[in-house]
């Protein structure tokens, strides 16, 4: 079989070999260079300093030099110019080695070396998502020349990207270049960690039709060294660091720019050379001390995330961390820095100033150790940015129609949650509201639009995110105590929070989100913070739940110092009283109930929401591990009847109620294209960010083992319609579990030809049962339910491209349509433009007929009328798979099937027909 090195092309195969001196190919390289030389997209996965950038770039660049391109032939696309720079030199030697050229395109690119470039455009082009645009729309940029030849995108540090509105712009941007190039553009994408590989992989082949590889091969097993320890403050942690750091090479990361700036001064005073690198440091400075830091063997540099990607600062003997990183990513990824040279390991020291950040420590190195990584939250609703990309093609030439705007935003994956209907209506808002107009029929930037970002030739607009709003801590005499970020000020609850600034304890009077301020009072002595010195995160469920393994087990972990096991030990003994159950359990104490869940941030958020919207007099708070309830009337049955509540499906499809939860949320600014964004947009996009609806439903019901016991109210029904119903059967005790009719046939649909069969047939039925799933979060439509006396359709909306067919048949009143909780229905299928006409919802069917009943979810009426147990597990599955599991085809025909049988009881029971609702 002959070698991936054997099929380089010859020059390439001669400077790998005199220039660079390298005998073989590392394994990541073989895989990969099959693969990208076999046309396929891929995801090329290697630990830190494993190879990656060859893996891609030497394939790549061999076809280059066997069939140079017109223009350009390969881009380059880094997260960050730091990064970007820090690859030119290497980039650059490797094309330069087989007579090719490369060019870093970026902000800070003098204009007379751009004139230059496209003049005569080098083979391969390093730039950014944002400059890349920046290209597209300029003037001076023969775009359709420029990139008619390009075939290979290559994409660093993709997890950086994957999930966030940077990475639907480079999506965006992506498929414009695709629709000019003559070739199916190769998409590769490089990644040291993440948790979901072959979901990124199909997010970033968009409309590619080449075939899909993911390639990470194992890896050696290197040797590591960690190390927690606990200290009892901040100069005392910096002392330690500075103790270790010496006569070292050495990054140390914090999880803030305060504690950055703190932790240097502390080891500065202690003779240490240090260098501060993080966001709010000017660019000049940033490069100064990652020059001055490559060429020294003895110094540190103090960091947030900001040198968490691959820049290179040379070999280093250590990474030290003060607390702990989020995410078993950042750990890895951190950690992946050192260990480079031949005899040295990997090496993490975590310095812990607080309880949170030693049990944090401990669960991302057992997760780590584990083999497990985070997966990278995708997203298909992405407004910002989808706005952003109108505004840029209304910016270019004379404008764009709304229909080829759409054409193009219906490619990118990011998008494709977004139904027609409400592109259409935010264009019909934006028009209105100024942000765009109409000019012969062609959508141009408007007025307001023109105002906020038309400075500096609108390079304000080029730009998808902005930085991180911060709020001022003000103490009530008006003086000013510092600022806090936005996601630290998110877990703060008037009259209940406290947390620790400038070494001092304040407590919360006012959180003023209009003027961005936090209005405190000094925290009455022995008041304990509900935060500790650092700013927290919102961790993931994952973690949270593994640091609760770790407080329940008795395993002793080595890497533990004495001062770090003492506190875990003292945590262990406090936490196991209150955390034995499943779910975690409450706490109740002096009119306080503190409910552990360790369910992460996004979750424990939405269950603070969730709370205050079933008790609207209840005080709630939360963190990553728990949720805390004040107020008058806090009591065990109380929480356990609103825990009931949580726990009934029809709570997290109550589209009214979580409206309104919307609306209650904080007025926080997260994209600089939310003034542009409508009411339900924006209301959408805050809620997406704070909370995790589908997380928290599938908490709620998770861990059971059988199918959860029926309310005791279905049992002892007082009939109170005695006139219309003589005789109401009591369920037995054990109820026999819906199945499907054996012989009943199941149709799926999933092309428009089978559409169209099926709303024919369906459309001579007088009565059929209806019923949708979707996504719990974001209610995207996955699949459309409709039973008819012989036959069930599944409608799959995934597929389909265009579900317009069922508009008559929906709209209908000759076709009576039985869903239970149709306010529902009606919300989903109206973001498709459908309106549903004839409807009898069940629901309400049983509401007026029970009125003596507790419950009348689905599941609670076919238990009180059929008899029968609805299983209702698969409620909290993943509909956006395919295919879907056996189960879940089960359990989705059988919501449909149901209605039938429930509507033909009603009319027994009731001797009328229940009334159509238009």
């Amino acid at each position: 079989m002959v070698s991936v090195f054997a099929r380089f092309a010859p020059r390439l195969q001669q400077a790998i070999v005199s220039r660079l001196g390298w005998s073989s190919l590392r394994p990541v390289q073989e895989e990969a260079g099959a693969a990208l030389l076999a046309g396929d997209n891929a995801i090329i996965l290697a630990p830190t300093a494993g190879g990656k950038t060859e893996a891609a770039v030497f394939p790549v660049l061999s076809q280059l030099a066997d069939d140079e391109p017109d223009g350009i032939g390969a881009l380059y696309v880094a997260p960050i110019k730091a990064l970007l720079n820090n690859q030119a030199d290497r980039l650059g030697l490797y094309t330069e080695m087989i007579g090719l050229r490369s060019f870093a395109w970026h902000g800070d690119t003098p204009n007379h070396s751009r004139r230059q470039f496209l003049g005569e455009p080098a083979q391969l082009l390093m730039t950014t998502p944002e400059s890349l645009e920046v290209m597209l729309l300029s003037a001076r940029v023969d775009e359709s020349k420029l990139f008619a030849d390009l075939r290979t995108v290559i994409i660093d540090e993709i997890h950086a990207l994957a999930g966030s509105d940077r990475g639907a712009h480079l999506m965006s941007v992506i498929e414009r270049l695709a629709r000019i190039s003559r070739h199916d553009v190769q998409r590769v994408g490089l990644s040291a960690t993440v948790g979901n590989p072959k979901a990124i992989l199909t997010w970033m082949q968009g409309t590619s039709s080449r075939s899909g590889r993911v390639v990470s091969p194992p890896s050696q097993p290197r040797p590591r060294q960690i190390l927690v320890v606990h200290r009892r403050d901040l100069p005392e942690l910096s002392h330690d660091a500075a103790r270790v750091a010496a006569g070292r090479k050495s990054l140390l990361f914090c999880q803030s720019r305060s504690t950055t700036e703190a932790v240097a001064e502390h080891m500065r005073r202690a003779g240490i050379a240090v260098f501060v690198h993080h966001s709010a440091v000017s660019r000049e400075e940033r490069q100064l001390a990652e020059e001055r830091f490559h060429h020294s063997g003895d110094a540190c540099i103090v960091c947030t995330s900001t040198l968490e990607l691959g820049i290179d600062v040379g070999d280093l003997d250590r990474i030290l961390q003060a607390e702990a990183p989020d995410t078993v990513s950042s750990f890895l990824q951190r950690m992946g820095r050192t260990g480079r040279r031949p005899g040295q390991a990997s090496n993490t020291t975590f310095l812990c100033e607080t309880t949170e950040g030693v049990l944090q420590a401990i669960a991302l190195v057992e997760l780590a150790k584990a083999g497990w990584v985070e997966s990278v939250e995708l997203d298909h609703r992405c407004w910002p940015v989808l706005i952003h990309q109108v505004l840029a093609m209304a910016l270019a030439g004379d404008g764009i129609t709304g229909e080829d705007a759409w054409e193009h935003l219906a490619r990118v994956p990011d998008f494709q949650g977004i139904h027609r209907a409400e592109y259409d209506r935010l264009l019909a808002w934006m028009v209105r509201d100024g942000s765009l107009r109409l000019a012969g029929g062609r959508l141009v930037l408007g007025p307001k639009a023109e105002r906020r970002f038309g400075r500096k030739n609108f390079m304000e607009l080029f730009a998808v995110f902005s930085s991180p709003q911060t709020y001022t801590v003000q103490a009530a005499n008006g003086r000013p105590l510092g600022s806090l970020s936005q996601a630290f000020v998110d877990r703060l609850v008037d009259g209940i929070s406290s947390f620790l600034l400038g070494g001092r304890a304040w407590a919360v009077l006012h959180v003023r989100h209009n003027d961005r301020r936090v209005i405190v009072e000094a925290a009455p002595r022995g008041r304990q913070p509900t935060w500790g010195g650092f700013l927290p995160q919102f961790l993931g469920l994952d973690l949270c739940q593994h640091i609760r393994s770790v407080l329940l087990s008795e395993t002793h972990y080595p890497y533990l110092d004495d001062a770090a096991w003492e506190v875990l030990t003292d945590q262990r003994a406090f936490m196991r009283e209150v955390i034995s159950s499943e779910r975690g359990n409450a706490e109740f104490d002096n009119g306080e109930i503190r409910w552990w869940t360790f369910a992460g941030g996004r979750i424990n958020a939405t269950l603070r929401y969730a709370l205050e919207a079933v008790a609207g007099d209840w005080q709630v708070s939360s963190d990553n591990f728990l949720v805390k309830i004040r107020g008058a009337a806090v009591g065990r049955d109380r929480f356990r009847n609103a825990l009931g509540r949580l726990r009934e499906p029809e709570f997290w499809e109550d589209e009214r109620l979580w409206a309104q939860v919307a609306e209650s949320l904080p007025g926080y600014r997260l994209s600089k294209f939310q003034p542009l964004m409508p009411p339900w947009i924006e209301r959408e996009v805050v809620a997406s960010y704070l909370l995790d609806v589908g997380g928290a439903w599938r908490w709620l019901s998770k861990g059971e083992t059988h199918l959860p016991r029926l309310p005791d109210s279905i049992r002892t029904l007082t009939v109170s319609d005695a006139e219309r119903i003589t005789q109401l059967p009591e369920a037995p005790a054990e109820l026999p579990l819906l199945r499907r009719e054996e012989d009943r046939p199941l149709i799926w649909v999933r092309t428009p030809s089978q559409l169209t069969e099926a709303v024919a047939a369906l459309a001579s039925e007088s009565v059929v049962g209806l019923d949708v799933e979707t996504t719990l979060a974001r209610r995207t439509l996955c699949l459309i339910q409709i039973a008819g006396r012989e036959a069930t359709y599944l409608i799959d909306a995934l597929e389909l491209p265009d579900l317009e067919p069922l508009s008559q048949l929906l709209a209908s009143g000759e076709t009576t349509k039985l869903i239970h909780y149709a306010s529902f229905e009606r919300e989903v299928l109206g973001r498709q433009g459908f309106v549903l006409d004839g409807v009898v919802d069940t629901r309400e069917v049983s509401i007026r007929l029970r009125r003596g009943a507790s419950g009348h979810s689905l599941r609670e009426v076919c238990a009180r009328e059929l008899g029968v147990e609805l299983d209702k597990r698969e409620q909290t599955g993943d509909w956006t798979r395919r295919p879907l599991a056996e189960s879940q085809v089960t359990y989705a025909a059988l919501d449909a099937e149901v209605l039938l049988r429930l509507f033909a009881h009603f009319e027994e029971v009731t001797h009328t027909l229940p009334t159509a609702s238009p």
